[in-house]
């Protein structure tokens, strides 16, 4: 699956926290940028090798630019770090056109309840613009670590007001989930992004009270893949490669870089990176294919799937 490439220059950077950056992106030439609906993502091209995708932060409708919030994780040796070191005003990139796996719910007579934990807070950004629109009933809770590293704090109180509730961790608060679901049951909707326990404590407790079809969530990140080593031979290309205990096939791919194969959520959520399985069965952990299509074992999301075996054998 192929996504237009749109080709952009650096227009602002701005350091909203001393670890996360905003990066607002121009189009080059007289072509617009595409409109794009709340939630939805881009992905950053870095270098042949490495993309990353990143939220949208602005008003989804008529957009002049695109703007995204990245997060230094002191551990990157890619995106992130790339992204805070690498990139300056005035640096030209391609990013994908959004796409969106994680949109609003467009019913003005739901209460729509954001959680976000830490820079899980961007999708819900664009989302803000929407329920505006919509004129819908909505509360955002915000959890984070300390003040002074969480983005847009003062912007969303003077933006929402008492529709803001924030959750400090190291001053002790914590947003009680199982009794804000409970207290919302009925004609709401849940979301949530952030850190997975988080994630995992709303779909539980939002499947339970309000139903999956109520229940929302985006993963941010790069998802783990960890399991016994295989190995995985490329068909058409003619070779083969080792995939260790803690990588996906996508990682293993990337490293050797002989291949390129592309993938917008790196979750196993969006489908892009879907590739036809030859010989063996693939252990599926993604969540794009449905049960019975993971039973056919036709087709695996590298990014996040394995090899049930020690040996499988794709068209790529």
């Amino acid at each position: 699956m192929s996504h237009k490439k749109v080709a952009v220059e650096v227009s602002r950077i701005e350091q909203l926290t001393p670890t996360i950056k905003l990066f607002e992106f121009t189009p080059i030439g007289a072509e617009p940028l595409p409109p794009f609906s709340a939630g939805s993502h881009i992905t950053v091209d870095m270098s042949d090798e490495l993309s990353r995708s990143y939220s949208l932060i602005n008003a989804p409708m008529s957009p002049k630019t695109y703007e995204i919030a990245v997060l230094l994780d002191v551990q990157s040796k890619g995106g992130s770090a790339y992204m805070h070191s690498g990139i300056t005003v005035g640096t030209q990139l391609t990013v994908s056109e959004a796409a969106n796996f994680f949109p609003l719910a467009q019913e003005q007579d739901s209460k729509h309840i954001l959680i976000a934990g830490g820079i899980g807070i961007t999708p819900f950004m664009s989302y803000l613009y929407e329920l505006e629109l919509l004129g819908a009933d909505f509360e955002l809770h915000y959890c984070f670590r300390d003040a002074a590293n969480a983005a847009f704090i003062d912007e969303l109180k003077a933006r929402i007001g008492d529709k803001l509730f924030t959750y400090e961790q190291s001053a002790d608060q914590r947003l009680d989930v199982a009794g804000l679901i409970a207290k919302n049951a009925g004609n709401s909707h849940v979301y949530v992004c952030g850190p997975q326990p988080l994630i995992d404590d709303v779909v539980a407790n939002g499947n339970n009270v309000l139903g999956e079809e109520r229940t929302h969530y985006e993963l941010f990140g790069e998802a783990q893949s960890s399991g016994g080593a295989f190995e995985v031979h490329f068909q058409r290309s003619g070779f083969s490669l080792d995939v260790g205990e803690n990588m996906s096939i996508l990682q293993a791919i990337e490293a050797d870089s002989r291949i390129k194969v592309e993938c917008l959520c790196r979750n196993g959520v969006c489908g892009t990176c879907e590739t036809t399985i030859l010989e063996g069965e693939a252990d599926h952990r993604d969540s794009y294919l449905d049960d019975e299509e993971q039973e056919a074992q036709e087709t695996m999301m590298v990014c996040v799937s394995r090899a049930k075996g020690k040996r499988i054998v794709l068209d790529l």
